[in-house]
């Protein structure tokens, strides 16, 4: 993520410009892209001393955002597979498809993602985007 945050193909979008007659990519980063200082709390105060660690940390908060979605989806993820198989216990289906023989079809190899995509979408429009004028 440190290296992602450093290319400006992945950070800025891409714009036509009408003066240079082609698509340009200069961007200043969000405030997300842009490294910013946190100051430790003082329950390490002591760790801190003995170690010889600065009282602040530089990093991206973009890391912050990547930990939360990494974490519900190594924790949380995997049960939306169980969210899917009791549904279709409740129905009495065994699978939800024939496409894949013996895997029980398309959505059974996509339970879990449907659940991370909900929460990835909830997650963004409730912590990322700022609203904007246009929007409200």
């Amino acid at each position: 993520a440190y290296f992602m945050c450093q290319v400006p193909y992945l950070i800025c979008p891409i714009e036509y410009s009408a003066e240079l007659e082609r698509m340009t990519m200069s961007c200043e980063p969000s405030a997300l892209f842009r490294p910013q200082e946190y100051g430790l709390p003082d329950t390490v105060t002591t760790w801190r001393r003995i170690l010889g660690i600065k009282e602040t940390v530089t990093f991206y908060p973009f890391f912050i955002h990547c930990f939360f979605m990494s974490l519900f989806a190594s924790i949380i993820g995997p049960f939306g597979g169980f969210f899917a198989s009791g549904f279709k216990r409740a129905f009495k289906i065994k699978d939800f498809g024939d496409l894949i023989p013996g895997h029980g079809g398309i959505m059974d190899r996509f339970d879990c993602q449907f659940l991370m995509a909900t929460f990835v979408n909830v997650y963004i429009h409730s912590f990322i985007n700022i609203p904007t004028p246009g929007k409200l």
